[in-house]
């Protein structure tokens, strides 16, 4: 029992190592109880590293260094002492690396990081990870034990670690995991069902969503109540163009019919109701996965077009986005592939002088199922116009071959690739910058330096990232430095993307999207005061 309940001290000095680099800034701004939680966690790998060193030394034979009780304990002492004096050092420091990340962000600054909550939270991260490796490594211990009388010890050892993975994995697989989804799944469908007071119907029975139309309002989910009633009218637009339209925005919901197909046909036939392909620009907006669609997106858009423009979105689901990626990534991304195969065959059978332009949108894990809902060579003979994806998650395939396959001498968070002729990149600051005539079929990407859900990748466990050369980002700490391990903890705590203000990290404004838009799209008769009546009007828009 002694091996279960007494503490490593080498882990004890390679955690507050852990715990101290931890509190080192990264791309967002952390509370305390999120440095907390990460210290806590951090500590954990790095005592639990320390702890797998050990135990592979001892497996393999290897002398320890000879040494007294007396000197045993004088080294304990010393590392204890090493480790609370590393940790403190940092903890007193912790308050100015924030303060580097918030003063880009035109945040203010903080005054301290309250150590006493980062230690307190911290701790009870790392003894609840603790519990659970004791109670394992009792699985572990007594299954080899008894098997250890039948068959050779390190059979019996081996197959004690799979039968306490195997229980392990069941109950947090079977029994927590399915049951925590099941609840939230329960939550989420209700409060998509629910239709508040403030977002009625359209007053208009043509519009979607109206009296004649084909998707009954209660069925749309919240999502899509608040895409359809929040646009911007006629009125809005003239007041800043001097001349517009009302757009034509479509929304499907995941109630609006059984199955992806059904919807996709539902969405189609609405579209040809209101009349959404005589417009000059047709964008199909993928959701996130609640159903929700960034308004200042497609609301930049409509005002730079004065309202000639048409969107269409299908909800995939009412489950936050790692949520439904996590339990139903495959259907999804059918989703989105059936709703793009949809419009896109009427579109291509229509006269090419007189059909929309067609554009995709997609933020996040809408930009990933927007780059899955169609294959290149699908559209070679009759290509869309062009695609805008923000914040593309590092998993998005075609952004991570651009990125490593970069131009030479172009950074990471703001590469070029080929020129430019097909792909560019921009930011909150401007960018889409190429050496060569943008062409016909353009993909924009639109990305902050700070976001961690672009830049997060396992690899930087172990290397250290490429958009840490220099020049870095202007919204990166040049405090920031890379360490093994830690730096990938940290952006893993960076994922809670809701502090930072908009313009930064995973929060981008109608202002990022009207230089993209600009860019891709190059909208014809916008003088400069109108763009900047045009910046103030999106920064209250909309009004509730």
């Amino acid at each position: 029992m002694q091996k279960l309940t007494a503490f490593s001290i080498s882990g004890l000095l390679l955690g507050a190592i852990f715990f101290a680099l931890s509190l080192t800034p990264s791309l967002i701004p952390r509370n305390a109880y999120v440095q907390g939680i990460l210290s806590g966690f951090s500590f954990t790998v790095g005592y639990s590293l320390s702890v797998l060193v050990r135990y592979v030394w001892k497996y393999l034979g290897v002398p320890d260094i000879p040494l007294d009780h007396r000197q045993r304990q004088i080294l304990r002492g010393l590392i204890i002492i090493l480790g609370v004096s590393l940790i403190l050092v940092f903890l007193r420091q912790g308050t100015e690396w924030q303060n580097s990340v918030r003063s880009l962000m035109g945040m203010p600054a903080i005054s301290g990081v309250a150590p006493i909550t980062i230690g307190v939270v911290a701790l009870c991260v790392f003894l609840l990870f603790r519990w659970a490796g004791k109670g394992f490594l009792r699985v572990v211990l007594r299954v080899s034990a008894r098997l250890e009388k039948t068959i050779p010890p390190r059979v019996a050892a081996l197959t004690g670690l799979l039968v306490a993975l195997l229980l392990y994995w069941s109950v947090l697989n079977g029994v927590l995991l399915q049951s925590g989804l099941y609840a939230v799944s329960l939550i989420y469908e209700k409060l998509d069902l629910i239709v508040v007071a403030n977002l009625p119907p359209p007053q208009d029975p043509s519009k979607s969503g109206g009296a004649n139309s084909l998707l009954a309002w209660d069925r749309l989910g919240h999502e899509g109540r608040r895409f359809l009633s929040l646009g911007p009218s006629a009125e809005d637009i003239r007041e800043v163009a001097g001349e517009g339209m009302d757009p034509i925005r479509v929304y499907v919901g995941v109630h609006s019919a059984d199955t992806p197909q059904q919807r996709a046909l539902l969405a189609l036939e609405e579209l040809k109701r209101v009349k959404a392909f005589e417009r000059e620009i047709l964008l199909i907006a993928t959701p996130v996965g609640d159903g929700w669609i960034d308004p200042g997106a497609v609301n930049s858009l409509e005002f730079l077009y004065r309202g000639d423009v048409a969107t269409v979105a299908v909800q995939y689901s009412y489950l936050p986005g790692p949520i439904v990626l996590f339990t139903d990534a495959q259907s999804i991304r059918t989703s989105a592939r059936i709703l793009f195969k949809v419009i896109y065959d009427y579109w291509e059978e229509l006269p090419v002088n007189t059909r929309p332009r067609l554009y995709l949108y997609g933020l996040s894990l809408g930009a990933k199922l927007s780059e899955d809902s169609f294959q290149f060579y699908d559209v070679i003979d009759s290509p869309i116009n062009g695609a805008l994806w923000a914040g593309p998650p590092f998993s998005m395939r075609s952004w991570r071959m651009i990125t490593d396959n970069r131009d030479p001498g172009t950074p990471a968070w703001l590469p070029q690739f080929k020129g430019g002729e097909v792909v560019r990149f921009g930011n909150q600051y401007g960018g889409y910058l190429g050496q060569k005539p943008w062409g016909r079929f353009r993909i924009a990407f639109l990305q902050h330096a700070s976001d961690p859900i672009v830049f997060f990748d396992f690899r930087w466990a172990f290397r250290r990232p490429d958009w840490l050369e220099r020049p870095r980002g202007p919204d990166v700490s040049p405090d920031l430095r890379w360490f093994p391990v830690v730096t990938m903890l940290q952006l893993l705590a960076d994922f809670n993307v809701g502090v930072t203000p908009r313009d930064f990290g995973h929060r981008y404004s109608a202002a990022g999207y009207t230089l993209a838009w600009i860019a891709l799209t190059e909208p014809p008769d916008w003088s400069e005061a109108e763009l900047q009546r045009l910046r103030a009007k999106l920064k209250i828009f909309p009004k509730r």
